[in-house]
């Protein structure tokens, strides 16, 4: 990248470019491999920066040295069941270069989802609309897309919201394993990308704080960053709210209805506790004679019914049924 536009390279003239007095250099790894490995030596990148570009990051981190700082980021990606894809982007920016580096990728995904910040960046470069004038405008750009991202996947959990809460409102908890699923599953998806978005703020602000390692307009730039994750976060804490609201409704119904079906069978219990026990009395100690006596039984059941209403209307009084 110079003053007229952007240029492809092959990777053996990368120490050539690094020798030019103007413009910078950005190499963007799909994947990693060892020629990418020698390429990072050329630049004389830490061996711990090699060392995190090879494997999985699962949260954003920064390095900071003398001559260039290493930062990684996620995009979410939606996967079947609720599932949230982390695709990992590490940048390594120098005052000359920059290296963006994907991966590694869980199998199932689709490669050309974990370049779609880079390669939009740099279809703007191509087509006039951005100029960079140093590597930390090109990082800048690029997270600042999946900062993006990350706000676009928290509106499309936000959609699924309100079909939710009426779902809760109107449902009869016929069928509650299905409805728990559907909470979980978008409890799950925005506690991802708050997640997310809270350490990818916390790495900027860091990188924001380094007046020694880091110049000052690329500082500036990671200190708007952070201010775009923060603010992806306090969506996020919104929407999740608004979700736990959702989540209390469904409690209260669920426990209503327990309290509800345990008052009726307490009703049931105290109805027919003492028609037992009168039962279970009069039958072992009374009933001892070869026929039965119609006028005893006429009367121990009307004492039966009796006592049962009276019961049914003491109920009925402290408003169980």
């Amino acid at each position: 990248m110079d003053a007229e536009g952007v240029h492809d390279h092959d990777s053996d003239d990368v120490v050539t470019l690094l020798g030019r007095a103007d413009g910078f250099l950005w190499v963007d790894v799909p994947e990693w491999d060892d020629q990418v490995e020698g390429l990072l030596k050329g630049l004389d990148c830490h061996p711990r920066v090699m060392d995190s570009c090879q494997q999985r990051n699962h949260v954003p981190t920064v390095h900071s040295y003398s001559d260039h700082y290493f930062v990684t980021v996620h995009s979410p990606l939606l996967g079947k069941a609720g599932h949230v894809h982390m695709l990992e982007i590490d940048q390594i920016v120098g005052d000359r270069f920059i290296v963006t580096v994907h991966g590694p990728l869980n199998p199932i995904v689709d490669p050309a989802e974990a370049l779609v910040e880079t390669r939009n960046v740099l279809r703007r470069i191509e087509s006039g609309r951005f100029a960079p004038v140093s590597p930390a405008e090109v990082s800048y750009a690029v997270t600042s897309a999946v900062a993006r991202r990350q706000r676009e996947l928290i509106g499309t959990v936000a959609e699924k919201l309100p079909g939710l809460e009426q779902h809760v409102m109107v449902s009869q908890l016929t069928d509650p394993e299905e409805l728990l699923e559907r909470m979980f599953l978008i409890r799950h998806e925005l506690i991802t990308a708050r997640t997310m978005a809270a350490q990818s703020h916390d790495v900027f602000a860091r990188i924001g704080s380094l007046d020694r390692f880091v110049p000052e307009p690329a500082r500036l730039l990671a200190r708007d960053l952070a201010d775009q994750f923060d603010r992806v976060r306090s969506i996020a804490d919104g929407e999740s709210q608004f979700l736990f609201g959702v989540i209390e409704l469904y409690q209260t119904k669920v426990n209503t209805k327990m309290t509800v079906a345990m008052e009726r069978l307490a009703v049931i219990a105290a109805v027919t506790l003492p028609v037992t026990a009168i039962a279970s009395v009069y039958g072992m100690n009374v009933i001892v004679n070869g026929s039965t006596h119609w006028g005893q039984l006429a009367l121990v059941l009307c004492v039966m019914v009796t006592i049962s209403a009276l019961l049914l209307r003491w109920a009925h009084k402290q408003g169980w049924w």
